[in-house]
């Protein structure tokens, strides 16, 4: 049986379609409208930050879906 090594990060095609789900994910987290005094806000807000970190953490940049202003994220059209 032949072992072969894997790779120690993902292909081109492969993080597009990463960043596509994680495209996709943050948009059914900031998408609700519900009371930031909830516990489902709070869980949302947390699996977000992880979210954001894990997508740095693979790609070395900052996420291009997630456009920052004076009032926090907004959605990019």
């Amino acid at each position: 049986m032949v072992r072969r090594n894997k790779p120690k990060q993902l292909s081109g095609a492969e993080l597009e379609r990463f960043l596509q789900a994680a495209e996709g994910l943050h948009r059914s987290i900031v998408d609700p409208l519900i009371s930031p005094q909830c516990d489902h806000y709070r869980s949302m807000q947390t699996l977000h930050e992880a979210l954001l970190q894990t997508v740095r953490e693979v790609t070395g940049k900052e996420v291009a879906f997630i456009r920052w202003n004076s009032t926090g994220p907004a959605k990019m059209s």
